[in-house]
């Protein structure tokens, strides 16, 4: 019996420890455009807005208004875009033409990743953070198309996400920085 009540004592520490919790934003590293590496853990103390982006989608024009909102807040608030090609092969480039387009055309200087995938077999190990309640203690999303937007407080942890038709610039996003 006393072994009993030990064995369950044990299980509940550990469980309350947090031993057994899901990752958190601060775990992953990814690659970036550059072939360079994205550390989330540098972000600790900023917001993050983390965005799936492509360079031919009727909602490109959101990198202009990402920027602005990178600049403005970029004291407490990053923005890390992600390209992705799921849907209508809108993000078709490679990295150096995805990075070309975005600085050329909508001066980007906000961190972007290497191309990705966002859903999907093969979606990578931050999407599927992203989207899973069951990995990120708050919320499931479907990704539906480019320009969803996760947003994580400066703790890490997921606090909104924003279908492609929220604006970066709207107040649903700007009221939460």
């Amino acid at each position: 019996m006393i072994r009993l009540i030990l064995a369950a004592i044990v299980f509940v520490s550990f469980a309350f420890t947090g031993i057994d919790k899901q990752p958190t934003v601060y775990s992953f590293k990814v690659e970036g455009i550059d072939g360079n590496s994205i550390d989330f853990s540098k972000f600790k103390g900023k917001k993050i807005l983390i965005v799936n982006t492509a360079s031919k989608c009727g909602y490109t024009k959101q990198y202009a208004e990402l920027e602005e909102l990178y600049k403005k807040y970029q004291d407490k608030l990053v923005v890390i875009g992600f390209p992705a090609n799921n849907f209508g092969g809108q993000e078709p480039g490679t990295n150096a033409e995805i990075k070309e387009f975005c600085t050329g055309t909508y001066n980007v200087t906000f961190p972007m990743a290497a191309k990705i995938s966002v859903k999907g077999d093969d979606m990578h190990p931050l999407y599927q953070w992203l989207t899973s309640k069951a990995k990120n203690g708050v919320l499931d999303a479907e990704i539906k198309w480019n320009f969803n937007k996760f947003l994580l407080n400066e703790k890490g942890e997921l606090v909104a996400y924003f279908p492609s038709k929220i604006t970066p610039l709207s107040e649903e996003i700007t009221s939460k920085l």
